[in-house]
């Protein structure tokens, strides 16, 4: 190839590939705050070129849409997504239900739980009955209180050994345990931190990241 001709195919390349990650901090009325491959967050107009190649399109009051070279793609609040994720990286796609809700069938220290992603949650946070199911002897763990919407509840902060969904498995995660008013286990952000999340439409596909 022609010197000139391979310098700008390295100039396109790595346009395409700068801002691998962008998350959704922040929604206005017409304005997104967004964090750009870690930087600091910024807000940007919709209209708005945020990187080289990528433009925010669209504000609601939950999500961010932008134009990725052509192509649509929604990010909700608390979410990030990474446009160069490695190839063969271990992943898994989730269909929102009935509610628009995300629900994954895994495993924690090899026994099976349902979790509701919640990207609310700071931590990813059993109920005493499941942790007890799990032979987690959560009470060894660090106490304290967690407002909930039941009012102020016990937890114990515990590190679980292994957090399977899909092909995915993170070892060594961070975990609460609540005594009460919890329904149902969360997929917090001490697991979804370490993988990179991507939505389209009533998709979510969650690729291992560390």
């Amino acid at each position: 190839m022609h010197p000139l001709m391979l310098a700008i195919c390295l100039l396109i390349s790595a346009s395409i590939t700068h801002a691998a990650n962008i998350g959704v901090v922040g929604l206005f009325p017409g304005k997104a705050v967004l964090v750009v491959d870690g930087a600091a967050p910024k807000t940007y107009s919709v209209g708005n070129a945020v990187v080289a190649g990528i433009r925010l399109i669209a504000v609601n009051q939950s999500t961010a849409t932008i134009d990725i070279n052509g192509k649509r793609q929604t990010i909700a609040i608390g979410e990030h997504i990474n446009r160069t994720a490695p190839t063969g990286a271990a992943s898994i796609t989730l269909q929102a239900d009935g509610r628009g809700h995300f629900t994954a069938q895994g495993q924690i220290n090899g026994g099976t739980v349902r979790m509701l992603v919640d990207t609310g949650a700071s931590m990813i946070t059993l109920s005493a009955a499941d942790a007890a199911r799990l032979g987690i002897d959560y009470k060894k763990g660090q106490p304290g209180m967690v407002n909930t919407a039941n009012g102020v509840a016990p937890v114990y902060r515990v590190q679980l050994n292994t957090v399977r969904i899909g092909d995915i498995e993170l070892n060594q995660v961070e975990a609460l345990v609540q005594e009460s008013g919890l329904p149902f286990a969360l997929l917090g952000m001490s697991f979804l931190n370490r993988t990179d999340m991507r939505r389209e439409g009533e998709q979510m596909t969650l690729t291992k990241r560390y």
